[in-house]
C-alpha cells in the first residue's frame, strides 16, 4: 500500500473508534415506580419477589406492601399490583378507587374492582388446568405484537385466571376454545366497568395464579410485561 494510502486508512480506524458509541434504549420502566401489594407472611412470598425482581431488571422501582397497609400510600406511586397472594375477602375493593393505574392476577378481586360482574364461576373464575390462550386483539399494545391465535401462555397445564368484562374493556386473549372467558384485558382510565364504574385510571386483568409466573412461556412473558407496560404508561 502506497504510504498516502495507508495514512488514509489509519485517520478513517481511527475516526471509527472515537465516534460515540450507540445510546442504548431507556428500560420501560426508567424512572417509573411500583408499589406491588403483597400477603408478607404468605408461602409464595418467594414468587411475589421474583416477579418483583423482574420488573426491576425492566427499570421499575419496586416496592413490597403488605395487604394490611394503608391503601393511601398508592397515590405517591406510578403503578399499583394486586398480587393474587393477597387474600382477596380481607382486601376486597380497597383499591377501588385508587386514581393510579393498576394490575392484578388476582380474580377474586375482580368483583370488587368493578372490573366484572358479582358471580363467582359466571363472571370470574379459574381455570384448573391450561395453557393455551387464544389472542384476538393483535394491534393493541396489551397483546406484546404477537399475532393473532392460539398462543402458548405457559410451559405445562396450570390454573389460568378468567373474567368476563364489562362493555368498556379490550380483550386481549381468552382461554382457548372458551372465547366467553377473558384471561388478559384492560380499561382505559374513563372507561366503563361494570355496575356503570368509570375506571379512575388504567386497570389490567393478567391470568396467574400464586405461583405459575416461573411457568410463562417466553410469549407469555412477553404478554406479562405489555400488561406492566401499558398500564404504567397511563400513568403521571
Amino acid at each position: 500500500m502506497k504510504p498516502f494510502l495507508r495514512l488514509c486508512a489509519v485517520a478513517l480506524m481511527a475516526c471509527a473508534c472515537l465516534r460515540p458509541a450507540a445510546a442504548a434504549e431507556p428500560q420501560p420502566g426508567a424512572g417509573k415506580t411500583v408499589l406491588m401489594v403483597v400477603r408478607m407472611e404468605g408461602k409464595s412470598l418467594p414468587i411475589d419477589k421474583q416477579i418483583a425482581a423482574h420488573l426491576e431488571t425492566r427499570g421499575y422501582a419496586v416496592t413490597l406492601y403488605d395487604q394490611s397497609q394503608p391503601t393511601e400510600r398508592a397515590k405517591a406511586f406510578d403503578l399499583v399490583v394486586l398480587s393474587s397472594t393477597v387474600r382477596s375477602r380481607d382486601l376486597l375493593g380497597a383499591y377501588r378507587n385508587v386514581p393510579v393505574p393498576l394490575v392484578t392476577w388476582e380474580n377474586d378481586l375482580l368483583d370488587d374492582m368493578a372490573m366484572t360482574g358479582k358471580r363467582r364461576d359466571v363472571d370470574f373464575g379459574m381455570v384448573d388446568k391450561e395453557h393455551y390462550l387464544w389472542l384476538v386483539n393483535a394491534p393493541h399494545p396489551l397483546s406484546a405484537g404477537l399475532p393473532a391465535g392460539v398462543a402458548v401462555g405457559y410451559a405445562k397445564d396450570a390454573p389460568m385466571g378468567w373474567g368476563k368484562p364489562g362493555l368498556g374493556a379490550s380483550i386481549i386473549a381468552t382461554v382457548s376454545g372458551d372465547p366467553a372467558k377473558a384471561v388478559i384485558f384492560g380499561y382505559e382510565k374513563g372507561a366503563t366497568m361494570d355496575y356503570e364504574t368509570l375506571a379512575p385510571a388504567r386497570r389490567v386483568f393478567f391470568f396467574l395464579d400464586n405461583e405459575t409466573f416461573p411457568n410463562l412461556t417466553p410469549a407469555g412473558r412477553k404478554l406479562f410485561d405489555a400488561a406492566i407496560d401499558w398500564a404504567a404508561a397511563g400513568g403521571k
